[in-house]
């Protein structure tokens, strides 16, 4: 389920992230999707998908953090 652009990422990254961090998150969570194909490779009962999910916001957030209601670069 890797994102080719980011007009597939979900509505909560879309529609709240500026198009730089939607980059970001888009890189990681394919990263993730591959590195952590196994399930021996994750955390607890965490899925696929939901471990990317976590690894592509923690990405983001390493650059961005969130100012009232809207995402700004670091």
């Amino acid at each position: 389920m890797p994102y080719d652009s980011n007009a597939e990422l979900p509505d909560n990254v879309r529609n709240n992230l500026p198009s730089h961090a939607q980059e970001i998150y888009r890189k990681a969570f394919n990263a993730a999707w591959e590195e952590y194909r196994k399930p021996e490779d994750r955390r607890g009962d965490s899925d696929r998908e939901e471990t990317a999910h976590k690894v592509a916001w923690s990405a983001v957030k390493k650059e961005y953090h969130k100012d009232g209601e809207k995402w700004v670069r670091d």
